[in-house]
């Protein structure tokens, strides 16, 4: 089964008298483990698509299975449960606390979660590990470089350990070679078996992925696997 299915989603905005079809009838499954880069022109859909992908919407019409769940019909309530549980959300802007250091940053999406004090601290300092920062867990955003930022944020996405991570533009903000540095970090993830979902207008931030998705026009204008083994594939080669 796969871990993403939209079946002839469309979504419509009403602009006054004018109907605006963001997008129209898209079907498209994504497998656990992939690593897909969401790419198109401003006003192409892709936006629209990421939202309804991150539960952030949903559509006019037509269904989206999440994990084996429809979250077409969901209410505010539900979609935000679905998003703490199954997504992890990685935003151009970092979207940090600018008073909190990094360990309390990432420790934040588990706050719901119920966990004691003790688990969050541990759960956020393995993830802040993860993505080479376990030196710098008691600095604030203000004392970090824009990389480091951004890689607070990759750690506070993985810290609920989600189905999904939805990146909007990860390297927006960031020089070319501090955003390699981050397109670096994601294959590492990819190749651990984290399903990745990245949004970009950017060619050299889609080709690190194993698969690109084109959207023109609210439409899926084409659908192309790399020559790049998924994170999945990868460790099954090695076994």
């Amino acid at each position: 089964m796969s871990l993403i299915r939209l079946q002839n989603i469309s979504r419509r905005y009403q602009m006054g008298a004018e109907t605006i079809h963001a997008l129209r009838e898209v079907s498209l499954e994504i497998d656990r483990g992939e690593y897909v880069a969401i790419m198109g022109p401003s006003g192409s859909g892709k936006s629209t698509l990421m939202n309804l992908v991150g539960c952030l919407d949903t559509p006019s019409s037509g269904s989206y299975e999440l994990n084996g769940v429809n979250t077409s019909e969901m209410d505010d309530n539900q979609l935000a449960g679905i998003r703490n549980r199954e997504i992890g959300f990685v935003f151009q802007t970092f979207n940090l606390l600018p008073r909190a250091n990094a360990l309390r940053n990432v420790e934040l999406p588990l706050i719901y979660a119920g966990l004691s004090n003790e688990e969050r601290k541990t759960m956020a300092l393995d993830a802040l590990t993860q993505v080479g920062l376990a030196d710098r867990i008691h600095h604030k955003p203000n004392e970090l470089s824009g990389g480091q930022r951004q890689r607070v944020a990759v750690a506070r996405a993985l810290v609920t350990n989600p189905s999904i991570i939805l990146a909007d533009e990860p390297t927006g903000n960031l020089d070319s070679r501090t955003g390699e540095e981050i397109m670096a970090l994601f294959e590492t993830l990819s190749r651990k078996g984290n399903t990745l979902i990245v949004v970009t207008h950017e060619e050299e931030v889609a080709r690190h992925a194993r698969r690109i998705l084109r959207i023109r026009d609210g439409l899926i204008a084409s659908d192309e696997k790399t020559e790049k083994k998924s994170g999945v594939d990868a460790v099954l080669a090695v076994l």
